[in-house]
């Protein structure tokens, strides 16, 4: 064979690979597109949420995007995922549950303490006008902005800081939702979020767990009532 006929060998060859990689990719694709929908018939419809709005968005969201690519087949189980830095992803569920208890309607401005790997943000992304979440953990806080705009999320702005003390610069707020256990609710967040706004946050309770409240801001104080049980990594707060 001459040496222009190994390469034409070569080149065919090469494009064969290609579109068989191609057709691979597509098709785990689509088994995992199927395997998101069925998480939110089973998970979410199959359990107390009702929100429309936010059934889409958690069937839109490819959460197989947000987690190590080891646990991509996991993606879609009912439970929490680690992801760097000791961090996890949360329960597809409790994600759903979260959003839906922040009451959207689609005009908002979102604050979210604890980025992560970006996912709730994303979730937030395809129900609000604007998202702007806030990590501790600089390298977490870099990953999830680059993995946000690979994925066309382009209304959420990323930036790394102390989430306890929100963003002063972009408030007020019309929802507010923390994706870690704090002690107490933080006063400048209830600073930070507009009149009738709401603020959905786990806090620590007795027996070693926390409980998940959702509040709302009416006439300068904030009313909190108690959802479920849940446990969530710790906020970093500051020392008192």
């Amino acid at each position: 064979m001459t040496t222009m006929g190994k390469c034409q060998a070569g080149a065919i060859l090469a494009g064969c690979l290609t579109i068989l990689t191609s057709a691979a990719l597509a098709e785990d694709e689509l088994i995992l597109a199927r395997a998101r929908q069925e998480m939110v018939e089973r998970q979410l419809k199959g359990r107390d949420i009702t929100d429309a709005r936010v059934l889409a968005a958690m069937g839109n969201v490819p959460r197989h995007r947000f987690v190590r690519p080891s646990m991509v087949g996991d993606a879609y189980a009912d439970r929490p995922l680690p992801i760097d830095e000791g961090q996890t992803i949360s329960q597809p569920y409790i994600v759903a549950l979260m959003t839906q208890l922040l009451e959207l309607k689609g005009s908002e401005r979102v604050l979210e303490v604890g980025t992560g790997s970006g996912y709730q943000a994303a979730v937030l992304a395809e129900l609000v006008k604007q998202v702007y979440t806030i990590e501790i953990l600089p390298g977490l806080a870099r990953t999830a902005a680059v993995r946000l705009v690979e994925l066309g999320f382009t209304n959420v702005h990323v930036r790394a800081g102390d989430g306890y003390r929100g963003w002063p610069d972009e408030a007020p707020f019309d929802a507010i939702v923390v994706t870690a256990g704090a002690t107490h609710v933080p006063a400048p967040l209830v600073d930070q979020l507009k009149e009738g706004g709401r603020l959905v946050i786990p806090v620590d309770a007795a027996g070693g767990y926390q409980e998940l409240l959702q509040c709302r801001k009416e006439r300068g104080q904030l009313s909190s009532m108690a959802i479920a049980p849940v446990r969530f990594v710790p906020l970093v707060e500051p020392k008192r």
